[in-house]
């Protein structure tokens, strides 16, 4: 990586994985100007996983679409979007574990989402299978 102020090369000073969110926090010292700073790495998963619907057809993951999906079932909470973006890396990485082939079924993103969400707010849980059935 390349430092965000003068894009000399960088070392990694400190490393940590986070379990939780899978992705991995790193501080950064430029080789060049000195600078430290902060970067998190994460897996982009719309190259490595793929989804499968009901008639066997194929399409890229995306993060953003769950987003979305997740954030309209929870837009009636004060906290709406931290909500939803919690709650996107809470099902991704329950997700993760039942795609080792690299691929997970459509139905089985919804089940996940329903699980995840009943578990936190049940006007979201009904609100999501409204539509997503």
């Amino acid at each position: 990586m390349v430092c965000l102020y003068c894009s000399s090369g960088t070392r990694v000073a400190n490393s940590r994985a986070q379990k939780r969110t899978n992705t991995i926090w790193r501080r950064r010292q430029c080789l060049g100007c000195g600078a430290v700073f902060t970067s998190i790495e994460e897996a982009d998963l719309s190259k490595s996983l793929v989804v499968t619907n009901a008639s066997k057809a194929f399409s890229a993951f995306q993060r953003d679409k769950l987003f979305l999906d997740v954030y309209e079932a929870v837009r009636h909470r004060k906290t709406a979007y931290a909500d939803a973006t919690a709650l996107t890396g809470t099902i991704i990485s329950r997700l993760l574990p039942q795609s080792a082939q690299g691929s997970v079924a459509a139905a089985q993103i919804t089940d996940t989402v329903r699980q995840v969400l009943g578990a936190f707010d049940h006007a979201a849980a009904t609100h999501y299978t409204a539509y997503h059935a």
